[in-house]
């Protein structure tokens, strides 16, 4: 029997969960025109919605056309340019217009010429001249500011894409830091550039639900006790919760126990382990000493005890190091809120290695 629960790639059907809302928002505004920002941590479903809410939309709009590009692997802006080139022209052909080899052919010599503001005037040059609307998707845009020539590509892209009424954009990202800094720094480009819409987690009744839905789909039985172990342990973080819940389900027989949940969990820390140690391998000491403090509760982070206890050095290398492991996405922090891990299992794995017998 196939396991009931599915991460790593786009949730549809009975993995769909509670996301109607911030589908109905994304149709609404994208349809309207209006610019969408949509941020979340990593693997909160963000991709999810985007298809979901797009597929939706092009059911009901047939003049709708979708563009979606991944920004996660692009190395340079050529090769974005190009990239969204292709993604435009494949998402507004049809089998009677095929993929123009000469519109390939032409944005070869714009991007040869440097005419960058053909090829990001494209999708409302197309939508004017078949009389669509188009719905360009940027998935992992913060990527792009890695580039080094990023600055006036990113003058290019706001000076042109503001003033497209044919063609709307979804630009989302993980990073939120990165996606903030963006579209929410007054002195940028991209500021205001259309609506930000930070996606929440999804409620923990609704996962419950969910849980104790697929395993009797399947044959087997959960307590809601022991489901939210799951939700807590994942924080319901979508990933997790679905990874950590197959497991639960492959360690069982006919009823999930405690032992099956203390075996999946083990499972689910070791598979992803070696990831999670090359992301300390590559911190200093005095910021593992910072996820230590974080990770056993410490919530005054510079007070001159716990900068003793766990070797931080001063208060300005607490505030440097913060700032580091959440640029990094590692922990997340505010004024109002403690820092605190933003991946579950790497708090489970990292006191597993870091805290054990301290």
């Amino acid at each position: 029997m196939k396991n009931p629960f599915l991460y790593g790639s786009i949730a549809e059907d009975v993995n769909f969960i509670d996301r109607d809302a911030d589908c109905a928002f994304l149709k609404n505004a994208l349809y309207s025109g209006i610019n969408v920002i949509l941020i979340s941590p990593k693997r909160w479903g963000k991709s999810t919605v985007v298809k979901r809410a797009m597929t939706e939309l092009q059911s009901a709009h047939k003049e709708v056309r979708v563009v979606d590009i991944d920004a996660s692997h692009i190395k340079s802006s050529g090769k974005f340019l190009m990239k969204f080139t292709r993604e435009v022209l494949k998402a507004t052909s049809s089998q009677s217009e095929p993929e123009s080899e000469d519109d390939l052919d032409n944005a070869v010599r714009f991007l040869e010429a440097g005419d960058v503001e053909e090829i990001l005037s494209l999708p409302q040059r197309i939508a004017q001249e078949k009389g669509i609307q188009i719905i360009v998707c940027i998935r992992e845009f913060q990527k792009l500011a890695k580039l080094s020539d990023y600055e006036k590509l990113e003058a290019q892209m706001r000076s042109l894409w503001q003033h497209q009424q044919l063609a709307s954009y979804c630009l989302y990202g993980s990073q939120c830091h990165m996606m903030g800094e963006i579209f929410e720094n007054s002195e940028k480009p991209f500021y205001r550039f259309g609506q930000t819409y930070h996606l929440k987690r999804i409620p923990e009744s609704e996962w419950l639900k969910y849980i104790d839905d697929r395993f009797l789909a399947t044959g087997k039985s959960i307590d809601v006790s022991l489901a939210k172990k799951i939700t807590d342990t994942a924080e319901c973080n979508s990933w997790y919760v679905q990874q950590l819940a197959g497991a639960v389900w492959d360690c069982a027989d006919c009823r999930a126990t405690t032992d099956s949940f203390d075996k999946a969990l083990q499972w689910c820390i070791d598979v992803n382990s070696e990831t999670y140690r090359r992301i300390c391998d590559k911190l200093t000491a005095q910021q593992i000493g910072l996820l230590r403090a974080i990770a056993n509760g410490e919530k005054e982070l510079s007070s001159v005890e716990v900068i003793k206890r766990y070797g931080l050095g001063t208060s300005g290398s607490v505030v440097k190091n913060r700032w580091k492991l959440y640029a990094e996405d590692l922990i997340t922090y505010s004024r109002r809120s403690p820092a605190k891990f933003t991946d579950p299992i790497f708090l489970a794995w990292f006191r597993q290695c870091y805290l054990c017998g301290n």
